[in-house]
């Protein structure tokens, strides 16, 4: 798994997602020189990439311009996008001629009520649909999925994981997040916060079918006593068994920064897991998760690292 950095393009967004973690705000975009001068630092740090996020990056106005600029440096850029713009085949077509090759595409359900009021934008599903149609043109474009748990997903993950994968074939990747509930948004709408139970059977379910269709996953803020036999998938784990470290260029008073320590929140019986040297713990523990819900587990850490290490997807 590549060490890429995250670069905010923009805040602005054409959707108001109830758990947004970065909805629009009054900050400007990042100039094209500003964000071109962040490029060259992160080839200079090692880097392997880039990641261009936002809000939703495909209202950045150079966005071309800056995968363009990466392409050229061989130093590759990815979106991650919700999918409304590129519904359009000749904005789509615009990315592809600058040298994007790969993108993250947004969705949180395939029924489309759902999908429509986690968004609060009528139609989003549909778009996204069309958006996976004009990229299946694209079968030199690599296509993962990001899926963001929550209250109203939480009981049909593993269907939706089904409808992508017997539909659009050539989404290659998936990456699951558990919601934060610190964001402004979250904090409009505390009905999105799940729990971890509501999910755990779904997330096991979800990731044993991925595997079986021999797709790749990584899954984020989710504790390992909650991921059984997926443990080497942690992203969090992932950082912590290679001693990674994540630039993050925000577009607020957060600016810029390096996460290098990726622990979160431990319960007391943690500290009878076997595998607490290797989990990140629980984000925003006895604040939005309950440390009730955690419980140790006593299987070895030797086979996990030993498979983060080989690099095996």
């Amino acid at each position: 798994m590549a060490n890429l950095a995250y670069l905010q393009i923009t805040r602005k967004c054409d959707q108001v997602c109830r758990f947004c973690s970065n909805p629009p705000s009054g900050w400007k975009d990042i100039s094209l020189k500003s964000a071109m001068k962040l490029v060259d630092n992160y080839i200079k740090k090692g880097y392997d990439g880039l990641i261009l996020t936002g809000g939703e990056p495909t209202k950045y106005p150079w966005l071309a311009e800056i995968v363009s600029y990466c392409s050229k440096k061989g130093f590759p850029a990815r979106i991650i996008t919700n999918g409304q713009k590129i519904a359009k085949a000749d904005f789509l077509a615009k990315l592809v001629a600058s040298g994007l090759r790969h993108l993250h595409i947004s969705i949180y359900s395939h029924k489309e009520k759902v999908q429509d009021f986690l968004t609060q934008n009528k139609g989003s599903l549909k778009n996204i649909k069309r958006a996976l149609a004009n990229l299946s043109e694209y079968p030199f474009i690599s296509i993962a999925a990001n899926i963001t748990f929550n209250k109203y997903n939480s009981n049909h993950l593993s269907g939706l994981a089904r409808f992508l994968v017997e539909n659009y074939p050539f989404i290659r990747h998936f990456s699951f997040n558990n919601l934060d509930p610190t964001s402004d948004r979250v904090q409009e709408n505390l009905d999105t916060i799940p729990k971890l139970s509501d999910f755990e059977l779904e997330l096991n379910k979800t990731l044993t079918f991925l595997e079986s269709r021999g797709k790749s996953f990584r899954v984020e803020r989710v504790p390992l006593c909650y991921m059984a036999g997926f443990e080497y998938c942690s992203t969090e784990t992932r950082k912590i068994v290679k001693n990674e470290t994540r630039p993050l260029h925000f577009l607020d008073k957060r600016g810029a920064r390096v996460e290098d320590d990726f622990y979160r929140d431990k319960a007391p019986q943690c500290q009878f897991c076997f595998l607490d040297e290797i989990c990140a713990g629980l984000w925003q523990m006895d604040k939005y998760y309950s440390s009730k819900e955690l419980y140790p587990v006593f299987v070895s850490t030797q086979p996990i690292i030993q498979r983060i290490r080989q690099n095996d997807n």
